[in-house]
């Protein structure tokens, strides 16, 4: 089949990755020939792939441009669409958070009060279960009077269990549990990390030095220049 461009008819603009490429076209033939496995050997090789190195980079610049020149235009239209929406985002999500501090402090005063509660009928449903125990234990199994009253106890106790449960599951909406944490001391906190996730602060130690190796000396840690191909 023929090139889609060149049919009658067929009028469409070139591709700017096309035409950003077309000045390199000999260059990236050549190219294609050279990157076949083999390794440069001699100073005229070197020359060689110095210049192609040159005009590659030089026709990554030219589709960088290239590509900037066409997607600007519609980059400009998104970041324009979204700071449109984003004002009334922003305000409900500060409304959001308005409504929520207004009510923390009752909230939290409901969730204080329903864990006392809780607490309060896990206490009681314990001490009916546990006087229920001494009575079927202190109970006469020949008097049918004693193990009446014992029954009864059991099924106080019952109640009572049914009673904490439903306390347990009353809680207030939009309350969440989050687990928080204080650094006592930090040096206990890096010794545990060093006894227990050294790999954790082997990355932590090899990134910092990557960041400021820079700046000045680090104990531990050596500088040295070397030549590298770019």
């Amino acid at each position: 089949m023929g090139n889609e461009r060149a049919i009658i008819g067929h009028n469409q603009a070139p591709d700017p990755i096309d035409t950003a490429l077309a000045p390199f076209g000999d260059t990236l033939e050549e190219v294609a020939l050279w990157l076949d496995g083999l390794l440069v050997e001699n100073e005229g090789q070197l020359a060689a792939t110095d210049k192609l190195l040159k005009d590659l980079k030089a026709a990554r610049k030219a589709v960088d441009t290239a590509r900037d020149d066409v997607t600007k235009p519609l980059h400009e239209m998104w970041k324009a669409e979204i700071a449109r929406w984003k004002p009334t985002q922003d305000d409900l999500d500060r409304q959001v958070r308005c409504l929520v501090a207004a009510q923390s402090p009752y909230k939290a005063k409901l969730a204080a009060e329903k864990e006392a509660a809780r607490v309060a009928a896990q206490v009681a449903a314990d001490a009916k279960a546990e006087e229920a125990r001494q009575a079927h234990l202190a109970a006469n199994a020949a008097s049918l009077e004693d193990q009446r009253k014992a029954d009864d106890m059991l099924r106080e106790a019952e109640q009572a269990r049914k009673v904490a449960a439903r306390a347990g599951k009353d809680t207030v909406a939009g309350m969440r549990t989050v687990q928080v944490f204080e650094i006592e001391s930090h040096k206990q906190a890096l010794t545990w990390i060093a006894t227990h996730d050294r790999e954790a602060l082997t990355a932590f130690i090899e990134d910092y030095v990557r960041r400021s190796f820079k700046a000045g000396p680090i104990d531990g840690v050596i500088v040295r220049s070397e030549k590298v191909a770019f």
